[in-house]
């Protein structure tokens, strides 16, 4: 019996990704949850297991081209009547709206394919929509095309909080546009997202001389997407300090050989990962997020940092997860390890999601201090430069000492210069004394 495997939900906000590779042939037999993919989302390159298991009868995919969240990437003989489900494979690629073939249930779909009625009944369903709204189940992803789900993205609402009116409470882009509407009559005071600026279209450059166009990657294209989308959402105020960190410098490298014993490698990030943990617990507002369309500010009680890392494809932010609950050694192996998966392309979608704050060092490259923008939902991202030896007076003498800056950006709606001021001179007191954050942690 002949079986397709569709591409299943990758993650929050990822509705397709470029083939890299396709892992499997017709006639090979593949089992549940073995590799047959290997995707380039906007976040990560991933390996997508299978769900389906059989011999390959057919692909419909192939390197180089691109796969969306609910398409068919192969059908499988599982073993039965072979003959009967040939036509249906072979219908299913030839409709484009695949996409909108994800719905939980499957049965229906042939029956529309005679007559075309099966579009008009979700288009009569919207007067009851009201009195049953479908809800999505927490930790489901919403029953949704990825049209609908790029509609809501530029709408700035959540897809998941959108009531359905379709079978199994899919939602259509109707049921979006309803529900902003809704928004807009109801709360006229509260806006869900800022208009994106329209880039001004560019001149003809080949006119002035020789160009060459190169195509964004995912990554690029996302980095773009979501730091325009954040410098124009969050008002970014950035405060500076900077820290004596020649005692600090005295104990790191007295420690090294422990971290390298263990597989790490005991850097300043993995120190100030520790430290910004316990500054997080003394103020709170900096572990938050914002919830605009309820007015509300979501306190996190967990402590997931994330780590900027450069890559060959662009900047990429694996989350490290507990730094609260894990030592400086633990702290420095999981950052090697986490670096190396990504620059070697084998960081995963879970290992990039839920940060509550994040950690930007450009030191290792040079410079004397950036601003760095807030990664979104986070309120706040702390930006590391180059430390380098200054003339600092002390004790009436001037003596040569190791000054590291630091560059807190900030959401300005939740945090008030103040409260930065403060969060960042504790942190610098820590950096400057450790064992302040014995007695203060």
């Amino acid at each position: 019996m002949a079986t397709e495997f569709k591409l299943p939900e990758l993650g929050e906000n990822v509705e397709s990704g470029d083939i890299v590779a396709v892992l499997v042939a017709v006639g090979d037999t593949v089992a549940v949850d073995q590799p047959v993919l290997e995707l380039e989302t906007d976040k990560a390159t991933i390996e997508v297991p299978s769900t389906v298991s059989g011999v390959v009868k057919e692909i419909f995919v192939k390197e180089g081209g691109q796969a969306e969240v609910g398409q068919v990437i192969f059908t499988v003989d599982a073993g039965g009547e072979a003959p009967a489900p040939k036509p249906e494979a072979k219908a299913e690629p030839k409709p484009e709206p695949e996409p909108e073939a994800v719905p939980e249930k499957p049965e229906p779909e042939p029956e529309p394919e005679p007559a075309p009625p099966a579009p008009e009944t979700p288009a009569a369903k919207p007067a009851p929509a009201p009195a049953a709204p479908a809800v999505t189940q927490p930790g489901r992803p919403a029953p949704a095309a990825p049209s609908v789900r790029r509609l809501a993205r530029e709408l700035g609402v959540d897809i998941n909080v959108v009531p359905g009116s379709g079978p199994g409470g899919r939602i259509s882009q109707d049921d979006v546009k309803a529900y902003v509407k809704k928004l807009n009559t109801e709360r006229p005071a509260v806006s869900t997202a800022a208009p994106m600026a329209e880039a001004a279209p560019l001149p003809d450059f080949s006119k002035y001389g020789q160009v060459e166009r190169e195509a964004m990657s995912n990554v690029r294209r996302a980095t773009a997407r979501n730091l325009s989308q954040a410098w124009t959402t969050i008002p970014h105020v950035t405060n500076f300090d900077q820290a004596d960190i020649t005692e600090l410098e005295k104990l790191r490298k007295r420690y090294a050989k422990q971290a390298e014993a263990a597989g790490g490698k005991l850097t300043i990030t993995a120190i100030i990962l520790k430290m910004v943990a316990v500054a997080l617990k003394q103020f709170p507002k900096f572990n938050a997020s914002i919830d605009m369309a309820n007015q509300e500010i979501v306190y996190k009680k967990y402590y997931h940092l994330g780590v900027a890392v450069d890559t060959d494809r662009g900047l990429l932010v694996p989350v490290v997860r507990d730094v609260d609950r894990k030592n400086i050694i633990e702290l420095s192996v999981e950052l090697s390890e986490i670096a190396e998966k990504a620059r070697n392309r084998k960081i995963g979608l879970e290992d990039l999601e839920g940060s509550t704050f994040t950690i930007t060092n450009l030191g290792g490259i040079g410079g004397t201090n950036f601003t760095p923008i807030i990664n979104p939902p986070d309120v706040a991202i702390l930006g590391i430069a180059r430390g380098k030896m200054e003339p600092v007076y002390r004790e009436g003498q001037f003596e040569p000492r190791l000054i590291l800056p630091l560059a807190l950006s900030y959401d300005h709606r939740l945090i008030d210069g103040a409260d930065a001021a403060r969060f960042l001179r504790w942190l610098v007191e820590a950096l400057e004394n450790p064992f302040f954050v014995l007695l203060e942690g």
